[in-house]
């Protein structure tokens, strides 16, 4: 009788093993036939790292998969978020890691260490435009803190890991809405707002003020932050830094006349990704320079049935920053415009790596660098699910959009701070 319960229960304990080991890791895969919501996936990874789980990003395997490991808590969350999961054994998941590690393929294992504290930068009260970054950080369910001019300037940027910015003028000249809002209720609050807070922040100018914020994110990234811009903030950012101690409003935006001849006196070496830009003078032009390449969009070639751009391929094992970057379910990306919606490749200084390019003319449209012991990551266009958003449109419902490669870029930045650092060879 003892021989029999001791046997039986050696038999317990082995069932109870096996079907522990049997489910010892969840796979979150990335590719498009399986995935029913990619962007819900990542704030899943976020969530799990903010919990203190440990979490691998399974690079150029199935779409960039997650690896997880298996937990009831895990499985609730995909369950109520809508998240497809895959439950492996142990050997099963050895069998894959093993797969990802050999020579002749071209993925990687990265371990993501902890949940990145995330600060958006946006101006109080409500804007006549969304913003995309805020849009999927919110549908994803990753928590961030939103920051403006004061808090920058107060260095409470040092509480954060990573800084979004994006429908913003550093320069001074309120977006350059002027020739086709001038009179529009929104632009005159707006212009009234950033006057007034200059003015409570100590500086004659709102140029000014801005680009002592500007300066203070350059500090940021450059002491070891993660900076990601989109749209306007991208080209306007460079340029006020390389406009430091150079006028370069008009009298509608400033109250005096430009310097003359100010674009001689523009300093490049200041700048974070671009060069040689001959900025835009006429003050009713909704456009800062010729950077931007918007002016191509919406017809001939650049249709919008037939804008699209390629995102580069790397080595998962010697690069796995751009590889990071780059994961998608989709090599071939949808255009989207913005007020600046992508850039001229002769723009671009060498050492930044383009990460996103449109065959049809070479301009960049995902651009990444290095800046200090900082990353900067440059994404053209406004909104990946709306092609030419306009002031006013009702902001874009992502419950539509679940599996946008577009917006998958962007996550992949919010995730990319999380990652245990290796050195970029290219």
């Amino acid at each position: 009788m003892k021989k029999w319960l001791f046997r039986n229960y050696v038999l317990l304990c082995l069932l109870c093993f096996s079907i522990n080991a049997k489910a010892a890791f969840i796979l979150l895969p990335m590719e498009v036939e399986t995935q029913q919501n990619h962007l819900k996936a990542y704030g899943i990874t976020y969530w799990a790292l903010d919990k203190s789980y440990k979490v691998s990003w399974l690079l150029n395997y199935r779409g960039g998969s997650f690896l997880l490991p298996d937990a009831p808590e895990i499985r609730k969350e995909c369950q109520v978020r809508g998240v497809t999961f895959e439950v492996l054994s142990d050997a099963a998941t050895n069998t894959i890691l093993e797969e990802i590690s050999s020579p002749s393929q071209n993925m990687e294992t990265v371990v993501l260490e902890k949940a990145p504290k995330i600060a958006v930068y946006t101006p109080k009260g409500k804007q006549p435009w969304d913003d995309a970054v805020t849009m999927v950080l919110t549908y994803a369910e990753i928590p961030y803190t939103e920051i403006y001019d004061e808090e920058v300037l107060s260095d409470q940027l040092l509480l954060y890991d990573w800084l979004h910015l994006h429908h913003e003028d550093f320069t001074g000249q309120y977006g350059k809405f002027f020739g086709n809002y001038k009179n529009a209720p929104w632009y005159i609050q707006q212009k009234a707002d950033a006057e007034a807070l200059a003015k409570k922040l100590g500086y004659s100018k709102v140029s000014e003020e801005k680009l002592a914020v500007a300066k203070k994110i350059r500090d940021f990234v450059i002491g070891g932050g993660f900076m990601f811009a989109m749209c306007s903030a991208t080209d306007s950012f460079d340029i006020a830094l390389s406009a430091e101690g150079v006028d370069i409003c008009e009298p509608m935006f400033d109250g005096d006349d430009s310097d003359a001849n100010y674009q001689a006196n523009i300093d490049f070496t200041s700048t974070f990704a671009f060069k040689n830009y001959k900025l835009e003078r006429q003050p009713i032009v909704y456009e800062f320079s010729d950077i931007d390449t918007t002016e191509e969009h919406g017809k001939g070639v650049f249709t919008m049935d037939k804008d699209y751009f390629t995102l580069m391929e790397y080595s998962a094992k010697w690069d796995p920053i751009p590889t990071m970057l780059c994961q998608n379910h989709t090599q071939l990306i949808k255009g989207f415009m913005g007020q600046t919606t992508a850039f001229s490749a002769e723009k671009i200084k060498s050492n930044v790596l383009v990460m996103g390019e449109c065959k049809i003319n070479g301009e960049a449209r995902y651009i990444h660098g290095t800046k200090g012991k900082g990353m900067f990551t440059f994404y053209g266009g406004h909104d990946p699910e709306d092609y030419q958003h306009r002031v006013g449109d009702a902001p874009t419902v992502l419950d539509l959009h679940p599996n946008s490669p577009g917006y998958r870029l962007i996550l992949n930045n919010v995730l990319f701070p999380a990652a245990r650092k290796k050195k970029l060879k290219t």
